[in-house]
């Protein structure tokens, strides 16, 4: 064989080598637990990716639901401190800082320095629910306690992946692991539509069973906080908060007309319209924004 010969197929492995390596799945990143305290879960290929700035409001900016905040901030307390607590749904009306509270408390609860180790926050998308058994086989062996937070949970029609998520919180053979507890904001209580709910009462043969299937799965979370749409006077008290925080300076009527006509031309009052009122209001005044 001549040497232009063995060139010629050296060349053909190289090619040969280059190819089927762009075929084989990248591999998966480290995760490093200790480089963030907020991440967020990519389930394919499965790793954790680290939040470095997170979008949160301070917990003193929240206004309107302070029973539930409180709450809230108790059963974080207890469970960053190694004690018992319960999985957690918040559900209720939109746009009233059930998503801003549960990253806030997070905030607020690593804040306190009551802690050994940071309490860590990771979001999973309502989209890998189903991979939550190896999401929490990942972290059960880890130092660190974790909120799983998964926003705007609900499912539709002939979804069956709220089962995986009933076995994962309390109903699989290991159970939920010690060092995680599991977070989720809906606008439906039950989080699934009331008339899938109602669907499985009129058309199974044992009606009362097939609805206890659906709306167990609410049941896993021990503790219901309910976000209900606020008074006037709580939106205004939003706007006074966040006007504050930010030092914008207006004249109170002012302030009071122009949010109040806000409101209306949005047809609601919550703690998401009161904070793009301030965002537009910063911009027509010429102010930065705090972080």
């Amino acid at each position: 064989m001549t040497d232009s010969t063995i060139e010629a197929l050296n060349k053909k492995l190289d090619r040969l080598i280059e190819a089927v390596a762009h075929l084989a799945p990248p591999p998966v990143p480290e995760t490093d637990l200790g480089e963030a305290d907020c991440f967020v879960w990519q389930a394919d290929p499965g790793y954790l990716e680290p939040v470095l700035k997170v979008n949160r409001v301070d917990i003193g900016l929240i206004r309107g639901v302070d029973r539930v905040r409180d709450i809230l901030v108790d059963n974080t307390e207890r469970f960053a401190s190694g004690y018992a607590a319960n999985n957690v749904l918040l559900w209720g009306a939109r746009g009233m800082g059930k998503s801003s509270l549960v990253k806030a408390v997070h905030a607020a609860v690593n804040a306190s320095a009551k802690l050994d180790l940071p309490l860590k926050l990771i979001e999973i998308h309502r989209e890998d629910i189903d991979t939550l058994p190896k999401l929490m086989n990942l972290l059960k062996a880890a130092p660190y306690r974790f909120i799983l937070f998964c926003d705007d949970l609900s499912f539709d029609h002939d979804d069956t992946s709220y089962k995986s998520l009933k076995a994962a919180l309390e109903g699989g053979v290991e159970g939920r692991p010690a060092n995680v507890i599991f977070y989720a904001t809906s606008n439906r209580r039950h989080l699934l539509p009331r008339d899938m709910i109602d669907n499985e009462r009129s058309t199974a043969i044992n009606p009362s069973e097939a609805v206890e299937e659906k709306v167990s799965l609410s049941d896993r979370f021990g503790l219901w906080l309910g976000f209900h749409k606020c008074s006037q006077d709580e939106y205004l008290d939003m706007i006074d908060g966040y006007i504050s925080h930010h030092d914008l300076a207006i004249d109170p009527a002012t302030l009071r007309a122009e949010a109040l006509e806000w409101a209306t031309t949005r047809g609601s009052r919550s703690g998401r319209v009161a904070w793009q009122f301030t965002q537009d209001l910063a911009g027509r005044l010429g102010k930065q924004l705090k972080d």
